[in-house]
């Protein structure tokens, strides 16, 4: 018996001790496997990078990209004994009000205080939080076998685009959209500059440092250390004048609240270059804070908006007839007193004339003379001239979304009427910019150019970037410009634009008033143009404006030629253009 009990008890103690080895290895698999969420001993920081910036050819950043942080505290690990301290120097640090800060401690566990802090805030605030640290602002606090113990975080949350000059350079300048990418907010351009040089506005590189981490949970910089540089995007420099510019968009409001009009565009470009100093609408928005009557606004009409032209195309129809020979400037034309009849369409003048010299066909603007002399082309020639000039094709602006306008076909050329209704700027539609660069031939000896809003981008180090140049094409002679260009001075001096006469300037330029189609019928609607140029004995400027719609008055000489010759009295106030004494 005795000896069955010893055997008992030695059994018993090796099942204990076996117990025993189980229970360790159990605890041992326990804590080898399961996520004890220790504090990592390798930490990453992002810097994230931001888009480039807008900027006027004068210095002036018409957009750029603010980082926004946000901060957060663990409201459990406050002390409470110190958390009317916290409220207050959190306060002083952040600029919010205390009430609001109060009202969002009295959550429990982890709190957004802010989602909108300025990199100069933010700055501030990491400041703070190394101060609360110190002074044992916050107390550990446990989560079953968790310790827990959070003071401020302070981490990027996005990118904000700020416009601060409000409305200036809209709808050209365009706007963005926001989006998230891993709870980071992003912007992209949608329209205007914003879009059109997206590809090198946007951010390039992130930022990011990997290494150990201290006691305080900073990075210790050794050999060890990853370091990527952040990159941020390309800066876009502009042609654009700040000063000009604005100045140009408060001469078309005046003139818009005057004429009732439904919009007005214009723009200047420097003759030989190409480069766009100004080009403004009457109807702007903020691209902060777009409202829905802001809808309308949101298009460019100087190159979404496509409409006839009206008697703005006769210069380019007497160029082509120039350049082909099939006249001079010494032939005369009869212009019926008024009232012709082609097939079965009845063409009518303003000016009842008789006689007249070809000059006379711009000068006067008649309808039945440029009608008579267009049918001296052929169709190939009318037809791939009016290509040549740059209508029914984009003019290569630096702006997204270009209409091309529309040309009839080739064979429709054969067509006397539609020799004549093309002649005088009917049936065919053009843009606003189609028509600046086809009068820009005019003055830049017979060459046309792509226009830029642009001139050349920045790298974030400073560094300058060249942009495509601009493409250049021979479309007439340099006789034949300097014809036309003699041609348009005299419709400034004596024909129907004479309100844009400015002593000792050469201004030339042709006025154009075209009804409006609605609903396949035109209407007494119009929109009234000028498109010439204004020169001084050394600089050349091409200048366009087109009032769509007026309605107190529609003629373009006084609607579109007064708007004209505001714009070339400010550039001589500016120093562009210097009158002869």
């Amino acid at each position: 018996m005795d000896q069955t009990t010893k055997l008992y008890k030695i059994v018993s103690i090796f099942l204990l001790f076996v117990f025993g080895i189980a229970i360790f290895l159990a605890v041992l698999f326990k804590i080898v496997v399961e996520d004890r969420r220790l504090p990592r001993l390798i930490v990453e920081e992002k810097n994230r990078a931001i888009r480039g910036s807008i900027v006027s050819s004068d210095g002036y950043q018409v957009a750029y990209s603010n980082k926004l942080y946000k901060v957060a505290v663990n409201t459990r690990c406050i002390d409470p004994n110190k958390k009317e301290l916290f409220v207050k120097l959190f306060s002083i640090f952040s600029g919010m009000n205390p009430k609001i800060i109060r009202k969002k401690l009295r959550k429990k566990g982890y709190v957004v205080l802010s989602y909108n802090i300025d990199t100069k805030t933010a700055y501030q605030l990491k400041s703070l939080a190394r101060k609360l640290y110190r002074m044992d602002m916050f107390v550990p606090y446990k989560v079953g076998n968790r310790v827990i113990k959070q003071g401020l975080t302070i981490l990027e949350s996005g990118e904000s685009r700020a416009f601060p000059y409000k409305d200036t350079l809209t709808p050209v300048l365009g706007y963005v959209r926001k989006y998230e990418d891993h709870q980071y907010t992003k912007i992209a351009g949608v329209k205007g500059i914003e879009k059109y040089y997206e590809a090198k506005i946007r951010p390039r590189q992130d930022g990011i440092i990997r290494g150990k981490r201290d006691i305080g949970n900073n990075i210790i910089f050794n050999k060890e250390t990853f370091v990527k540089k952040r990159i941020d995007g390309y800066n876009v420099h502009l042609n654009i004048n700040m000063l000009f510019q604005k100045n140009l968009e408060k001469i078309l409001d005046t003139h818009k609240k005057d004429l009732e009009a439904k919009e007005i565009i214009a723009a200047v470009m420097e003759s030989d270059s190409g480069k766009i100093l100004a080009i403004a609408s009457s109807n702007r928005f903020y691209p902060k804070h777009i409202r829905k009557k802001d809808y309308n606004a949101l298009n460019a009409k100087v190159i979404e908006y496509e409409f006839e032209p009206g008697s703005v195309m006769k210069p380019i129809t007497f160029a082509l007839l120039l350049q082909n020979r099939h006249i001079s400037l010494y032939d005369i034309v009869f212009g019926y007193n008024g009232r012709y009849k082609l097939g079965r369409k009845i063409i009518t003048d303003e000016h009842k004339m008789g006689w007249m010299g070809v000059e006379d066909v711009i000068v006067y603007s008649s309808n039945i003379g440029i009608a008579q002399l267009a049918q001296k082309l052929s169709q190939t020639e009318f037809y791939n001239g009016l290509k040549k000039f740059g209508f029914s094709q984009k003019t290569g602006i630096d702006l997204p979304y270009e209409h091309s306008g529309y040309l009839i076909p080739v064979y429709k050329f054969r067509s006397e009427i539609y020799k004549a209704t093309v002649g005088y700027g009917y049936g065919i539609k053009t843009t606003f910019m189609q028509l600046l660069n086809a009068y820009n031939v005019f003055n830049n000896d017979g060459v046309r150019i792509t226009p830029r809003i642009a001139s050349f981008l920045t790298t974030p180090s400073g560094k300058r970037v060249a942009l495509k140049p601009p493409k250049r094409v021979r479309v007439i002679d340099e006789k034949t410009a300097a014809m036309v260009r003699n041609v348009l001075r005299k419709v400034v001096e004596k024909g129907t634009g004479t309100v844009a006469k400015v002593e000792g300037l050469f201004i030339g330029g042709k006025t154009g008033t075209a009804h409006r189609v609605k609903h396949g019928r035109y209407v007494h609607l119009y929109n009234s143009s000028f498109f010439g140029f204004a020169d001084d004995r050394t600089h050349r400027y091409t200048i366009g404006v087109t009032v769509i719609e007026p309605h107190t008055r529609h003629f373009a000489s006084q609607t579109a030629v007064p708007v004209f010759r505001d714009i070339v009295l400010e550039m001589v106030n500016e120093g562009y253009l210097i009158p002869k004494q």
